[in-house]
């Protein structure tokens, strides 16, 4: 097989279902609705067909993850997602236990389609709860109840052994005790893994517009400090701690495919507004996909692929994406891997200071990660590091 610096950090193949029932107003993500209804089968096909380009660039490879995302890919019919993973096990060796995850919205969850899907080869399954209050699952302009969403979660929990889900917090009004009883509830129905993100006002989606507007206020960032202490709080109180500053997991059940992107390891990206990350002969190389359904689609049918994006990063570049992916991770980065991958040393009085502040720590052997008292201001701290 051959072998790539990144080998170790693992090869993810992530797949992009880009439609969605209705587009929330708090997402930026490539998503679209098709009230018309989409033509499954012709969208298998361009999938194979691009999985199997994917395979070109990059051969030789055994796959340790797959990420079914979106958009919504629990609107799929299980047959696409046999067919779509068909297509990579045609193209790459599957590692044997190779975690394979599905997004899926608790609107979208049938005890039936979920059997499928488990046939079909996913093994974990990520549910886009997004809030335990009705009200604010109203105004987040999700389709479902709370009730829906347990119930949903109670459907991944019997097919599937390895489920999380996710909700947002920081939301408007929202009190550090409203939080702590909503947050002790999705602890006591999450197995292993939950994902908590602070609601953040996004270019060019409608809650943009409200907020611009004055219509949409947030917590400010002493009130978002303190949900965010709540959250690492509980967490660690119940065995699960953040390994990533948005992701918590009890100890072994980290999701592989997102520690793929953070250990900044291999991953190809297919489907409409797909990114990827691939060793070529030449070094480090960004890909992306036409964003828009339709234009993927022609594009794939007419070249076999819908890259618009294939871009040979500098080593300073990704010693920078390196930086800004690993430490996200509790476990940090290991220096001299950065200096590999960007031919250049951390400046050790930058990390004596930033030591001497509290922000990051050294961890097992030369590894170095921020602090919990780091990880509120991470951005400010990659970038001294990064200068």
């Amino acid at each position: 097989m051959i072998q790539h610096p990144t080998q170790d950090a693992g090869f993810g193949v992530y797949v992009h279902w880009p439609f969605c029932l209705s587009k929330c107003p708090y997402c930026d993500f490539n998503s679209h609705v098709r009230a018309g209804g989409i033509d499954e089968n012709r969208y298998v096909e361009a999938f194979a067909r691009e999985i199997a380009h994917a395979g070109e660039m990059t051969p030789g490879r055994t796959v340790s993850s797959i990420f079914l995302g979106g958009g919504t890919p629990s609107l799929m019919q299980p047959s696409t997602v046999a067919a779509i993973l068909d297509a990579i096990a045609t193209t790459w060796s599957v590692a044997r236990g190779a975690e394979i995850t599905l997004e899926a919205n608790p609107t979208s969850v049938e005890a039936e389609r979920f059997r499928g899907y488990r046939a079909a080869g996913v093994n974990r399954v990520s549910l886009g709860v997004q809030a335990l209050d009705d009200g604010d699952l109203r105004r987040l302009g999700r389709l479902h109840s709370v009730d829906e969403a347990m119930k949903a979660v109670d459907v991944a929990a019997k097919y599937f052994a390895r489920f999380s889900f996710d909700l947002i917090y920081a939301r408007p009004d929202q009190t550090p005790g409203a939080w702590k009883l909503e947050l002790q509830r999705a602890i006591a129905r999450a197995a292993e893994h939950l994902s908590l993100y602070q609601l953040t006002i996004e270019p060019d989606t409608w809650f943009a517009r409200l907020h611009a507007a004055g219509k949409l206020i947030l917590p400010d960032a002493d009130a978002a400090r303190i949900l965010y202490d709540v959250t690492q709080e509980l967490c660690d109180k119940a065995g699960m701690p953040a390994y990533e500053i948005s992701n918590h997991a009890r100890p072994g059940a980290e999701s592989r495919h997102n520690l793929v992107y953070w250990r900044y390891g291999e991953y190809v990206g297919v489907g409409p507004g797909a990114h990827g990350r691939v060793m070529t002969a030449k070094g480090r190389t960004a890909t992306a996909t036409e964003r828009e359904p339709e234009k993927w689609l022609a594009q794939v049918e007419r070249t076999g692929h819908g890259l618009v994006e294939h871009t040979l990063l500098t080593r300073e570049e990704a010693g920078d994406e390196f930086l800004l992916m690993g430490l996200r991770l509790r476990e940090g980065i290991e220096p001299a891997r950065y200096r590999t991958i960007s031919g250049r040393t951390l400046d050790h009085e930058r990390i004596s200071d930033l030591m001497g502040d509290g922000l990051i720590a050294h961890r097992v052997g030369s590894r170095i990660a921020v602090t919990p008292a780091g990880f509120p201001v991470l951005d400010a701290v990659v970038a001294d590091l990064a200068a």
